[in-house]
């Protein structure tokens, strides 16, 4: 058996680079954060964004989080979240640019209008 060692092919190094979307820059995260409902956070790194979600039960927290898997399933960006009873804690950050990306202000997003229609009770 005898391994290649030539260097990649550049397509598919740019192929591949152009999947791992771009970190965002402190300026651009600040920016990004200002569109969002005032209830997110960022950490104290700017690393993540969090909230937390408070509906009237636990069938609305429950349809908040199918309504928004639908989402991130076609966005190919899934959320770190946990659920118990009506609560929904949420941490976004996007592991392939080890930070914070678009695609979690475009989620957090949709996560503010999916919960709108849920039952929020903040």
């Amino acid at each position: 058996f005898k391994l290649d060692h030539r260097p990649p092919c550049p397509h598919l190094v740019s192929a591949m680079a152009a999947r791992i979307p771009v970190r965002l820059t402190a300026e651009q995260v600040s920016a990004a954060a200002r569109g969002l409902s005032p209830h997110w956070r960022l950490a104290e790194n700017s690393a993540n964004l969090r909230r937390t979600f408070r509906f009237n039960d636990f069938t609305s927290a429950f349809g908040f989080m199918s309504r928004v898997s639908l989402h991130a399933e076609k966005a190919d960006h899934h959320p770190n979240w946990s659920n118990v009873y009506n609560t929904v804690e949420v941490t976004l950050w996007t592991h392939d640019a080890d930070g914070l990306t678009q695609k979690d202000f475009d989620l957090a997003t949709e996560m503010d209008k999916a919960s709108s229609s849920a039952g929020l009770s903040e």
